[in-house]
């Protein structure tokens, strides 16, 4: 299943490679950017480790349906990893029993640098005695971000994103009924996240959080600030949605700081927004007032 992992074929190879030869490290940290695929790559690699020979089952993990995979990620408004839920997992791999088909079992942790000191703890008194025939993948968004005790227990291995003529190829073949132009911009504007490009068509949220970052770009061109207000007023108890949006607006300046005119951007009002962003997201990061921020960065935005 690895080979269908868009590019980073150095990275397939060596954890090919490792597989067949039956070398392959019991703990794996797969880092890439946010939308580089680093969760499909894990779950590649669990199908190939569980399934050599493919099939249903294999299939089965790639859609993270399959009974021998327990997956883990963050959880609630502090979006971490909680002790209790890698207390369960353990307690599911020690008393359960293996399918007839399956050669192990995998763990999957999604954003190791979820996970705090506590359930980081209860982490390692799993990986350090290993039970026969579990794999445990890691993800994050980078190395530096997961806890050292984590970090120094696995091998790790870094994704990065495709060229945008290759992820452009890839979301032709993957959705069919999205045009050309269509593939090309989402390619340019995420910068080869196919992971990224796949959520702006499939995922509803982020269609309505990249169209109300359009409008607002509009608007900041415009120097409105009334409708950038406006646009943002609907986020004011909806802390998630906010960074949604403050992120698929730094992807649309950053485009048009790479081509100037994209999303109706010139240059100086792009860099602008960008600056204003970021302001915003570390004071939405550092728990201030929401409305507050969206205001503030409404009317930096518009100059």
């Amino acid at each position: 299943m690895l080979d269908r992992l868009a590019g980073n074929a150095a990275l397939k190879k060596d954890l090919a490679s490792a597989l067949t030869a039956g070398r392959l490290a019991h703990s794996i940290l797969l880092v890439g950017e946010r939308g580089c695929g680093a969760g499909f790559a894990a779950r590649c690699l669990a199908a190939d480790y569980l399934y050599p020979a493919g099939g249903p089952h294999a299939e089965a993990v790639l859609r993270g349906e399959d009974t021998e995979c327990i997956s883990l990620r963050g959880e609630g408004a502090s979006g971490q990893i909680k002790v209790e839920r890698i207390r369960a997992a353990r307690e599911a791999i020690q008393h359960s029993a293996l399918s007839a088909d399956a050669t192990g079992r995998v763990l999957f942790v999604y954003g190791a640098q979820d996970l705090n000191q506590s359930s980081a703890n209860a982490m390692l008194k799993i990986i350090e005695e290993p039970p026969e025939g579990v794999l445990f993948l890691f993800t994050a968004t980078s190395a530096a971000s997961v806890l050292p005790t984590i970090r120094s227990r696995c091998a790790a291995y870094t994704l990065a994103p495709v060229p945008p003529e290759e992820c452009a190829a890839v979301l032709r073949r993957t959705l069919p009924q999205l045009s050309r132009d269509a593939a090309d911009d989402l390619a340019f504007l995420y910068e080869g996240h196919i992971g990224s490009c796949l959520d702006a068509v499939q995922d509803a949220e982020v269609r309505t959080a990249l169209q109300t970052a359009r409008d607002f770009c509009k608007a900041a061109e415009q120097d409105d600030t009334y409708r950038a207000a406006a646009l943002l007023a609907g986020l004011e108890k909806d802390r998630a949605a906010a960074q949604g949006v403050l992120r698929q607006a730094c992807c649309l300046a950053s485009g048009a700081l790479r081509r100037p005119g994209y999303a109706g951007l010139a240059p100086k009002h792009a860099q602008r927004l960008l600056n204003a962003a970021a302001r915003a997201r570390d004071a939405i990061r550092a728990n201030g007032n929401l409305r507050l921020t969206l205001t503030v960065f409404a009317a930096e935005s518009c100059g």
